[in-house]
């Protein structure tokens, strides 16, 4: 890969086999004007289709892993990119054509933007605010969802609307604290990273975010019992993170 760095926004997109919904998800990044703010990465975590020459005709940049690690140590891969390159914010991004490509200037100006609790370390993009568009994630998920929030109000005391997005902007702090060797939980890299960030007093925001539903392929928690499964793995998972910052300060 040539490296090369023209912003100081690195969007990333892990895709694991995503030949068929990376081409529009880039077309329409660069359709949207994001390439005049940010550079854009693909993680191509060890792809059997043509996801990476997918990638690099769209114009993105491309790290292709030589294994297949998942999506959490993709993310993780993004981070340590960043930090290596000196880049100021991340925003990470789905490749199957959910997240729209108009939520990355709306995340890139919240992270740009001091409240009373100083500059967000991580912005949200959530399907549940007021100014989310309509995005229907049905009967199984939609429990998660609920779940989830009672997990982090419980926990951290936050209210969190969309604590499994994978739509997120993070600033330098946040991703080189994620780096870090044991600091970021590949496998569960959503509610209770959101859960450890919080009550290690990292600021967390959220912001409405434009959503769509898969059309092409499978995502990673589809049908009936894998979601069931995760929200249970991940809740142990969460709690563990609780014990761990209550007890060691950690």
């Amino acid at each position: 890969m040539n490296r090369r760095k023209e912003h100081n926004l690195l969007v990333i997109i892990p895709a694991y086999n995503e030949e068929k919904t990376l081409p529009d998800c880039l077309k329409g990044l660069f359709d949207e004007g994001v390439d005049k703010i940010a550079d854009i990465l693909v993680i191509n975590d060890a792809s059997t289709d043509n996801t990476k020459k997918v990638a690099i005709n769209g114009g993105a940049q491309c790290i292709s892993l030589i294994y297949n690690l998942g999506y959490g140590n993709a993310l993780q891969t993004g981070y340590k990119y960043a930090s290596q390159m000196d880049y100021d914010y991340i925003i990470q991004m789905d490749s199957d054509g959910q997240h729209d490509p108009c939520n990355i200037a709306t995340i890139y100006k919240e992270l740009q933007t001091a409240d009373e609790n100083g500059y967000p370390d991580i912005v949200l993009g959530s399907r549940f605010l007021e100014g989310s568009g309509e995005y229907d994630p049905g009967f199984i998920r939609s429990l998660g969802f609920k779940w989830f929030r009672f997990v982090i109000h419980l926990f951290g005391r936050q209210r969190i609307a969309d604590a499994t997005t994978g739509l997120q902007g993070l600033s330098s702090r946040a991703f080189r604290y994620y780096e870090m060797f044991d600091n970021f939980d590949p496998k569960y890299p959503d509610a209770n990273m959101i859960l450890q960030m919080i009550l290690l007093g990292y600021n967390v925001r959220q912001v409405p975010a434009i959503m769509h539903t898969r059309k092409v392929g499978k995502g990673m928690h589809s049908g009936i019992l894998n979601p069931i499964k995760y929200m249970f793995r991940s809740t142990i998972a969460a709690f563990t993170i609780w014990i761990r910052i209550k007890t060691e300060g950690k």
